[in-house]
């Protein structure tokens, strides 16, 4: 029994594997929230307690570098070893990566259906692919060919700068810098930055839950912008998605990823809409020189939001 885990700054998504004929199936899963828990090891008992399952290997995806078997979480106050969560479960070994590293090995098993293309490109099966995926935080990983299939390599790209473009999103910089010493590529695309970018759009239209500290802007901002019933959310939302892809053009200009580029991430799904409308590819392939070298990249946006809890199972059981 795989026991394979997906663990964020809001959620923590655990699931039991099988193997049957040749295919990992997921049995059982259960998310919990976060930040209402102490640890990963306080989630890891209670799962395994309610399931009764004996466990035979374990692999997490976790937001934040892994150094030595261990993980110092950016977006939650823990500690996650390998060594203590292999003696909780009596295993000789823990599989700890980086949770876009899990949704890379996510996307190997992922099916057609599971996939919206963005652009269609030229398939070049055997090139760098790159995977990034905006939630709590921003994560970005890459795909290397080794000869006989692509293998994961996280990155901590997310932290890197941001990197206007237009006069405007200069302006957002000097807004960000305001409030903070560092201006990452992260404050902006992820949850946090929709209000981020309303407020910097608007310092006069408001809504209810920006008064309220324990809901998340980001769900009544993106619902009002698909709705078109506020004007601010609408701009708001475009600017997030014309910088979403523009990282996404420079991340893949400095892997070469001519493999393809996979969105991913819970916000992608939830603005679907917006990506499709063709402003995210174009901030993609607007860079100096390179405008038609990323016009032949296929993007593609990942529907399946257990890609990284499918990729951690995938990775426990193949050894990978």
């Amino acid at each position: 029994m795989i026991l394979a885990g997906d663990i964020g700054g809001t959620k923590t998504n655990l699931g039991l594997f099988e193997e049957r004929q040749g295919t990992l199936v997921k049995l059982t899963d259960k998310r919990y929230p976060s930040r209402e828990h102490k640890g990963l090891e306080e989630i890891v008992a209670d799962f395994v307690k309610g399931t009764g399952a004996k466990v035979s290997s374990a692999a997490f995806g976790i937001a934040g570098p892994v150094v030595d078997g261990r993980v110092r979480t950016g977006n939650l106050p823990w500690i996650v070893n390998g060594a203590v969560l292999a003696k909780q479960l009596a295993l000789g070994h823990v599989r700890l990566m980086n949770d876009l590293e899990a949704t890379a090995h996510g996307i190997a098993v992922l099916k057609p259906g599971d996939l919206e293309i963005l652009h269609q490109g030229v398939a070049a099966p055997q090139a760098p692919r790159v995977v990034i995926a905006a939630g709590t935080g921003l994560g970005e990983a890459i795909l290397f060919w080794d000869g006989s299939k692509h293998i994961p390599t996280a990155t901590e790209g997310g932290h890197a700068d941001f990197a206007p473009h237009t006069d405007q999103h200069a302006e957002l910089w000097k807004f960000i810098k305001t409030r903070s010493e560092f201006v990452s590529a992260e404050l902006i695309l992820s949850g946090r930055g929709f209000r981020t970018v309303h407020e910097f759009l608007s310092a006069t239209v408001r809504h209810p839950s920006f008064d309220d500290p324990k809901t998340d802007a980001a769900v009544e901002i993106t619902k009002l912008a698909l709705a078109k019933q506020c004007p601010v959310c609408v701009e708001a939302v475009n600017l997030w998605v014309e910088i979403y892809g523009s990282e996404a053009g420079n991340l893949a200009i400095r892997t070469v990823a001519r493999g393809g580029i996979y969105v991913a991430g819970g916000i992608a799904v939830k603005i679907l809409p917006v990506l499709k409308d063709g402003r995210f590819v174009a901030s993609v392939q607007h860079k100096e020189k390179m405008t038609d070298f990323l016009a032949q990249i296929p993007i593609q946006v990942v529907l399946d939001e257990e890609c990284p809890l499918k990729g951690a199972a995938n990775a426990a059981w193949k050894k990978l």
